[in-house]
Parts: C-alpha cells; sequence; structure tokens
C-alpha cells in the first residue's frame, strides 16, 4: 500500500500542476452538453496523471471522467482501480473560481482504500485511508457536532439535467433552506465531501454524482466520521446516483426532508 499511496501523491501533486498552472490563463472551452463543460487542462492534467499511475502499475485499472481508450465503463469491476477527476469544480476553473481540484481513489476488491482531493489554488490537501482517519494538511479532521437541522449549513449541487428539471431539484433546496441557517452550493462535489468532512458544512446532497466525483470525497468524509446513504437511508455505493453525507447527528432529520418532497 505504501507504493499505492505514494503514487497517488505524486499523482495528485503534478495533476494540481497543471491546474495551477493555467487557472489565470485563457481556456480552451468545450460542451459535453448544455451546461457540461470540459476544458483542454481536463484533458492535460488527466493525461499526467494516467501516465504516473500507468508507469508504476501498468495492469491497473482506470476509471477517469474525460473519455481516454484506457478507461473503462463505471461498471467494470476490475480488482485494482484508479478512480479520476483531473479537475473537479470544471465550471469553477473556467471562470477563474477557485473552488475546483484534482480527486484521485485507488480502489481494491471493491472497496476504496485510499483518496485525496488537492485544491492547488488555496493550497489545501485532503487525504485518507481506509480505517485510518482523514486529514487536511496533514491535521486530523472529524465532522461537526452540529446536533440539529435548524442550527446546520448545508450544500449542494444541481445536476446537468437541471435546465429540464430545475423545478424539481429546487423543490429541495427551499425545503432545505427554510429549516436551516443555510444553503451554499458550491460547484465541486469532491469538495463538498470535504467540507463536510472538515466540519465546514453538516450536510450535503446532490443527484446524479458519478464515481470520480464521490470516490475520495466520500472516504475522507466516512473516515472523518460521516455518514453516507442513498435517499431512501441505504448505505451508499460511489456508484449510485442518489447521495447524502452528513455528520450523522442530522442525517435522518434530513432523509424525512428528501423523503417529503420527492
Amino acid at each position: 500500500m505504501q507504493q499505492i499511496k505514494l503514487t497517488l501523491e505524486k499523482a495528485l501533486i503534478e495533476g494540481g500542476a497543471v491546474l495551477k498552472r493555467a487557472f489565470d490563463r485563457p481556456k480552451q472551452i468545450r460542451y459535453k452538453g448544455p451546461v457540461n463543460l470540459v476544458t483542454n487542462t481536463d484533458r492535460k492534467a488527466q493525461e499526467v496523471v494516467i501516465d504516473i499511475i500507468l508507469k508504476r502499475f501498468p495492469n491497473h485499472t482506470i476509471l477517469a471522467e474525460e473519455p481516454t481508450s484506457l478507461s473503462k465503463t463505471e461498471k467494470t469491476l476490475e480488482r485494482k482501480k484508479w478512480i479520476i477527476d483531473p479537475v473537479d469544480g470544471t465550471t469553477n476553473f473556467a471562470h477563474g473560481f477557485p473552488l475546483t481540484c484534482v480527486s484521485i481513489a485507488y480502489e481494491e476488491n471493491g472497496k476504496v482504500r485510499v483518496g485525496g482531493v488537492w485544491n492547488p489554488i488555496y493550497e489545501e490537501w485532503f487525504w485518507a485511508e481506509h480505517g485510518k482517519g482523514a486529514s487536511l494538511n496533514g491535521k486530523k479532521i472529524h465532522v461537526s457536532k452540529t446536533k440539529t437541522l435548524r442550527e446546520s449549513l448545508l450544500v449542494t449541487g444541481f445536476p446537468y439535467d437541471r435546465k429540464k428539471r430545475a423545478r424539481y431539484y429546487l423543490k429541495f433546496y427551499e425545503a432545505f433552506m427554510i429549516r436551516t441557517h443555510g444553503v451554499r452550493r458550491l460547484g465541486s462535489a469532491a469538495l463538498d465531501f470535504c467540507y463536510v468532512a472538515s466540519g465546514r458544512f453538516d450536510g450535503f446532497w446532490e443527484f446524479g454524482l458519478h464515481p470520480w466525483d464521490q470516490a475520495a470525497g466520500a472516504l475522507i468524509a466516512k473516515e472523518a466520521g460521516a455518514r453516507f446513504t442513498d435517499f431512501s437511508g441505504k448505505p451508499m455505493s460511489i456508484y449510485g446516483t442518489q447521495t447524502l453525507v452528513t455528520n450523522g447527528r442530522i442525517h435522518e432529520a434530513m432523509l424525512r426532508v428528501i423523503r417529503a418532497n420527492r
């Protein structure tokens, strides 16, 4: 596992360097959908990350956000897999908004063993290893102790079909907005997980995430004491599309609100 961790660290650092160098420069933007952006930096960072991993582990599987001949489908169940989002928060990155990051996780036998999320703009390094806790810049982190929904600060995101289903998603936003201190929308699911892990937010819900959005952040949150389920309260898989992660204390209250508005 030591070589896995060293490789993951190097990939995060080098991928983050690509992101940081390009942050204040003009972006080449393409559209994968009406509100789904991809930049030349996404592709460059992914190439750098994959090259580092496969040089050390040429027989491992890659599952990455941007299409590549080396990537597998989301349902691939190879024994040793790297799950990569080279630029999480691409829209933020494209607009020069500094909530963006590189997210990489290593999965073995269907379980995420180690994961890291690196925001090179703010220089925040979130890290977790299964069974060993989570940290931010080397300091242990833990979820908040907020006990009630009315005292909580939440975060959410909106799926790429939001133009068609805006009213549906906004039902949940409104329901939580009137029951809490507030709801934020940052535009990076990986950082949303990490911010719950570090106690900055008390809960996070979102529809339609992918494994690369969740793998590293979910491990970091769980290792920091978070509870992670789908919207029915069942244990959540990173391959699922209903995401609820909280400090545990407000989890049932959030589930009740979600169920009442579905």
